[in-house]
C-alpha cells in the first residue's frame, strides 16, 4: 500500500512557535479547528490526556471529601445581577440566550463562564445548620468566554473543558486552609503528572478574580518567554453567600453567613504540557502523562511476521504494568511508523525483529533523546521503569533549569524593561496598586503581575516603577 505523504513539522520552535505550537497540536491528533469559529475538536488523543488529568485530581479531591456534580449550562441574567463586582468582570465575554425555537425568552440566559451564582442559589437551599458544612462539590464541565482576541487551539477558546470546585465552610480559617491547599494540588498535577514547575502564590488586587477575596494561581513559563496560568483557587469570602443569603445555624444557635472558595483548571494546561516539553519532531509527552507510555513496533519481512508479532505480543504481556500498544499495522513501513510515533509523543518505543529474537533483545529507543539500547529480554522490565523514571525526571529539570535561569531580580525600571524585553521574568519589589501596575503594563508593552510569591519575608525598600514603599516582591512577565 502506498504510504501516507509526509507529516512533519516544517517549522522550528524557536524560530516560529506559534505556527510550530499549531502544527504539533494538528499533526499530534491532539485537537483540530471547528466549524465553529474560536472552538476546537479535541480528539481522542487530546482527551486521552485530560481524562489522565480528571483520574488523578478526582482521587485527590475526593481524598478530601470533594463530591462531583452537574448544574445547568444557563444562568439566569438574575443571577448575575445579585453579585455586581462578579458580574461586571464577566460582562465582556458573557455569551447570552436571548430566543428559543423563534420566540423571545423573558430573561436573558448565560452561557455559563463560571458557576459562582447559580451554584450559590441552590447553595441557600442546601446549607441549613453548622452540620450540613463543609460543603464540598465539584464539576467538570465546559464553559464559554466569547473570546474577541485571536483564538488558540487549547490555550484560548469560545468553548473549553475545565472542573469548577466550590465548596462552604463554617469558619475563615478553614476556607483559607483548603483554598491553599486546593492551589497545591494543582502544583502536584504541573510538576508531578505534567513534568512543568510552577511559580505559585497570590494575585495582586488587579490580577484577582472578580468578586474574589483573595486569588492564588500556579504559573508556567513557556519557552517562548510568555507566562501560562496552569490554575487557580479564589478566597470568595462572604461576597457571594451575603449575596444570595446563604445562612447557617451554628454551634452557638446564632445565624453566621458561611465562607467560600472556588478553583478551576481547564484544558490550556494541556497547551502548555505541549510548549513546554515538544521538539521540532513533534509532541513530547512524559510518561506519568502519557496514554500510551510505550509503543513496540515489530521489523519484519513476509517469512518472519508470523514470529515477529508473536514475540512482540508476549513482550506486551512482559510489560503490563504499563500502558502499551503493540503497531502491527502491515501497510507502513518501520521507519514511518518511527516517524508517526515520534510525531505523537509516546515516551519509549521498543524496536523487534529477527535479530532481536536470535539474541533474546529488544531496542529501547527514547522520546526525549533519540538514545537507543540494545536491552536484554530478561532485564527489559527492570529497564524499561528505570527508563521511563528518567524520562520524567529528566523532562522536569529541563523544564525547571529554563524557569530559574529565566529569573531576573532588578532594582530600577530600566533594568525592569530590558528583562521584559528579553523575555525574562521580573522578580521586583512592587506597592501592589492597580494604577501603578497599570502603568507598568503600559511602559513594557503587556507585562503584567503574575504572582506573590507565599514567603513572609520582611520587605523594606520602593516600588520598582512608581517610588512608593514596596508591599510585596512580585514576579512580573508577559501572558497568554
Amino acid at each position: 500500500m502506498e504510504e501516507k505523504k509526509d507529516k512533519g513539522i516544517t517549522v522550528r520552535k524557536e524560530e516560529n512557535m506559534p505556527e510550530w505550537f499549531e502544527q504539533v497540536c494538528l499533526k499530534a491528533e491532539l485537537a483540530e479547528f471547528s466549524a465553529v469559529k474560536g472552538c476546537m475538536v479535541v480528539r481522542p488523543n487530546g482527551y486521552a490526556i485530560w481524562e489522565k488529568i480528571q483520574d488523578s485530581f478526582n482521587k485527590a479531591i475526593k481524598k478530601n471529601g470533594v463530591k462531583n456534580c452537574y448544574f445547568p449550562l444557563f444562568i439566569p441574567e438574575r443571577f448575575f445581577e445579585m453579585e455586581k463586582e462578579h458580574a461586571s468582570g464577566f460582562n465582556p465575554e458573557v455569551a447570552w440566550v436571548t430566543h428559543a425555537g423563534g420566540s423571545k425568552l423573558e430573561e436573558r440566559l448565560a452561557i455559563r463562564p463560571t458557576s459562582e451564582a447559580i451554584m450559590s442559589d441552590s447553595f441557600k437551599r442546601w446549607v441549613r445548620s453548622y452540620r450540613d458544612l463543609p460543603l464540598k462539590i465539584n464539576q467538570w464541565c465546559s464553559v464559554v468566554r466569547w473570546e474577541t482576541k485571536a483564538t488558540k487551539l487549547f490555550l484560548r477558546s469560545r468553548e473549553f473543558l475545565w472542573q469548577e470546585g466550590h465548596c462552604l465552610y463554617e469558619t475563615d480559617e478553614e476556607c483559607v486552609k483548603e483554598t491553599l491547599f486546593y492551589l497545591n494540588e494543582y502544583k502536584k498535577i504541573c510538576e508531578e503528572l505534567l513534568a512543568v514547575p510552577v511559580l505559585s502564590g497570590k494575585k495582586t488586587e488587579k490580577e484577582k478574580f472578580a468578586g474574589a477575596k483573595d486569588t492564588y494561581a500556579v504559573e508556567a513559563f513557556m519557552p517562548d518567554g510568555k507566562f501560562l496560568q496552569m490554575g487557580t483557587s479564589h478566597d470568595l469570602g462572604q461576597g457571594f453567600v451575603k449575596s444570595f443569603d446563604i445562612k447557617f445555624v451554628g454551634r452557638d444557635e446564632k445565624t453566621h453567613h458561611p465562607y467560600q472558595n472556588s478553583w478551576g483548571l481547564s484544558t490550556r494546561i494541556i497547551g502548555g504540557l505541549v510548549m513546554m516539553h515538544s521538539d521540532d519532531k513533534g509532541l513530547v509527552l512524559p510518561p506519568n502523562i502519557a496514554p500510551v507510555q510505550i509503543v513496540i513496533v515489530p521489523v519484519y519481512k513476509a517469512d518472519t511476521m508470523k514470529e515477529v508479532l508473536k514475540h512482540a505480543s508476549e513482550l506486551k504481556t512482559k510489560l503490563s504494568d504499563y500502558r502499551v500498544e503493540v503497531d502491527d499495522r502491515d501497510e507502513y513501513s518501520p521507519g514511518w511508523k518511527f516517524n508517526e510515533w515520534e510525531m505523537k509523543g509516546i515516551p519509549l518505543r521498543i524496536e523487534i525483529g529477527p535479530r532481536d529474537i536470535k539474541e533474546k533483545q529488544v531496542v529501547l529507543v527514547r522520546r526525549d533523546t533519540g538514545k537507543k539500547e540494545a536491552v536484554k529480554l530478561n532485564d527489559v522490565n527492570e529497564k524499561v521503569k528505570k527508563t521511563l523514571d528518567d524520562i520524567q525526571k529528566s523532562l522536569f529539570k529541563k523544564a525547571e533549569k529554563h524557569l530559574k535561569d529565566s529569573i531576573v531580580e532588578v532594582k530600577d525600571f530600566k533594568e525592569f524593561q530590558k528583562a521584559i524585553k528579553d523575555k525574562k521574568i521580573v522578580y521586583a519589589k512592587f506597592c501592589g496598586e492597580a494604577e501603578c501596575e497599570g502603568m507598568i503594563k503600559d511602559k513594557t508593552d503587556g507585562a503584567n503581575s503574575r504572582v506573590i510569591p507565599s514567603d513572609k519575608k520582611l520587605l523594606t525598600g520602593e516600588c520598582v516603577q512608581c517610588g512608593k514603599p514596596a508591599k510585596h516582591m512580585v514576579y512580573f512577565g508577559k501572558s497568554y
